[in-house]
């Protein structure tokens, strides 16, 4: 599928996800991604280290981007990663995934954190 179809892919199921589950979250996170393109977040690794701790799960309705460092483990969940920006979350000892994924893994949100 070309990326503006799996954005729009994503945006549907994330709007789904918000009215099943009553949470809030996945609704912001849709509006976020069906955004315009310019509109879009892209968040550096930098942002994501400055704003996190240790644990913290973490989406970002658009693109990581590799500027900067990070020293401790997160659990970033993003449209997309740049290969800077996946190699230093995982050397750090984070994970990284897509939305989609997160969604389907994650019951609690309350401890979720959006970037972007």
């Amino acid at each position: 599928m070309k990326p503006n179809n799996l954005r729009l892919k994503l945006g549907r199921e994330l709007e789904k996800q918000s009215r099943k589950s009553k949470q809030k979250i996945w609704g912001n996170v849709s509006e976020r991604i069906l955004s315009s393109g310019k509109n879009r977040a892209s968040v550096n690794v930098a942002e994501i280290s400055r704003n996190s701790k240790d644990g913290t799960k973490v989406i970002v309705p658009g693109k990581v981007l590799g500027a900067g460092s990070i020293d401790h483990k997160v659990t970033v969940a993003a449209f997309s990663f740049s290969h800077g920006a996946r190699a230093k979350i995982v050397a750090a000892g984070g994970e990284c995934c897509g939305i989609a994924e997160f969604m389907k893994e994650t019951s609690k949100v309350s401890d979720v954190l959006i970037i972007g």
